[in-house]
Formats: C-alpha cells, sequence, structure tokens
C-alpha cells in the first residue's frame, strides 16, 4: 500500500482572489491607522486568501492549512473604489510546510509583495488542542 504524502501540493500552484476596497476595509475601520485607504490587515487577509484557495481544491479531506509565518510589504495605497487582485503561487512544498509567494495589485501597481508560510494539519486535532485550557 502506497503512503499518502503530508503535502499534496505541487509547488506551481495558483490562484487569486479580488477585493473592492470599501470603507469597512480602511486602515480607520481595522483600526490600524487613521487613514481613509485600505488597511494593512486587509491586505493580508486577502493574500492568506489567496494562499487558501490555491490549496482548496486538492485538499484532502479532514486537513486544512494555518498560517505560521507571513513576510509582508505593504507598498501603496488604495482609496476607496478600487479592486485589488491577491495573487498567491506556492513556491515551495516540503513535507507539511507550503511557502507561498503573493503579490496584491492594483491594475499595473504593486501594492504588496511577500511571501506566506502555511502548515499543512488535521483540522480536529488542531481544533482539539486550541481549546485546551492552558495549565
Amino acid at each position: 500500500m502506497l503512503e499518502q504524502p503530508d503535502a499534496p501540493f505541487p509547488p506551481g500552484l495558483t490562484a487569486r482572489v479580488e477585493l473592492t476596497v470599501t470603507d469597512a476595509d480602511t486602515a480607520r475601520a481595522v483600526g490600524s491607522g487613521d487613514v481613509p485607504v485600505l488597511g494593512t490587515p486587509r491586505v493580508l487577509a486577502l493574500a492568506e486568501a489567496a494562499t487558501v484557495a490555491a490549496t482548496a481544491a486538492g485538499m484532502p479531506a479532514g486537513r486544512t492549512t494555518v498560517g505560521v509565518r507571513v513576510e509582508l510589504a505593504h507598498l501603496a495605497a488604495t482609496p476607496v473604489g478600487r479592486t485589488v487582485v491577491a495573487h498567491a503561487r506556492l513556491a515551495e512544498a516540503d513535507g507539511r510546510r507550503l511557502l507561498f509567494e503573493v503579490t496584491v495589485t492594483d491594475g499595473d501597481v504593486t501594492v504588496a509583495s511577500g511571501r506566506i508560510e502555511r502548515a499543512l494539519v488535521d483540522r480536529q486535532r488542531f481544533v482539539e488542542r486550541a481549546a485546551r485550557v492552558p495549565s
């Protein structure tokens, strides 16, 4: 019997996720500043959503990925009403470790770029461990 590898995801997988910026997405609204432009926490959430989308179709039953490390440079301001697109590409898959290269763009402008590392985990076991009360 052949064992299924821990990470059934080949490098090169991609996904994209779009967001039209609203007042709820601004730095002012999310508490990361006082300006009415796309807030960094929303940029990161969008980039993470793209990484999740990249693995969604091939996710084994009972498994999921969780974020473990982020390196993100927020390079340009995006006003309300503009549409940004997050692109994720799986650069490396090493066992349970998945390393994505991400970019967020507004047309030809790079709004953000970086790397997001995720780990493939057993969903139920992860949730049970997270629910434990520290002693």
